[in-house]
């Protein structure tokens, strides 16, 4: 399970060092191979390739006949790409994803479960400071019953 939000900087080649509390759970479920791709709030999907496959495949089940569909195809499957954490625990993140995402040298890796967000580090500013002035408005639905 993933979680937390770690302030991280890519280097010159575009390459992020995964905190070492994560390292390895993603060794272990996946021996470091993971799938990056596009999500449409513009940051960017992590996930172990073993827990990306279901979700692609129920992407794909879906019919390219519906225009909202396909586009939403198109942008999680046609931007997904896979990466390789190296022994010193780094991944590259893809320049086309890192133009997707405006990801620059300062980014937030947070974790969501069964995958991380890759997020610029401005824009995730941004991202809760909206919680907070969402303050005390209803929960989205499915959340109504949340105790905390």
């Amino acid at each position: 399970m993933f979680q937390g939000a770690s302030e991280l900087n890519l280097d010159a080649k575009g390459r992020l060092v995964v905190p070492a509390e994560h390292r390895e759970l993603l060794l272990a479920q996946a021996e470091g191979r993971l799938v990056a791709t596009a999500h449409p709030h513009r940051c960017l999907l992590l996930y172990p390739r073993p827990a990306w496959e279901p979700i692609r495949a129920q992407i794909m089940g879906l019919s390219s006949l519906d225009r909202q569909t396909s586009l939403v195809q198109r942008l999680l499957v046609g931007f997904a790409k896979d990466v390789e954490m190296d022994s010193a625990g780094r991944l590259l993140i893809p320049p086309e994803l890192r133009r997707f995402g405006l990801l620059e040298k300062h980014v937030v890796l947070v974790g969501q479960g069964s995958h991380f967000e890759i997020w610029n580090n401005e824009a995730w500013g941004q991202e809760i400071a909206q919680v907070v002035v969402q303050g005390d408005r209803p929960l989205p639905p499915g959340m109504e019953k949340l105790s905390l």
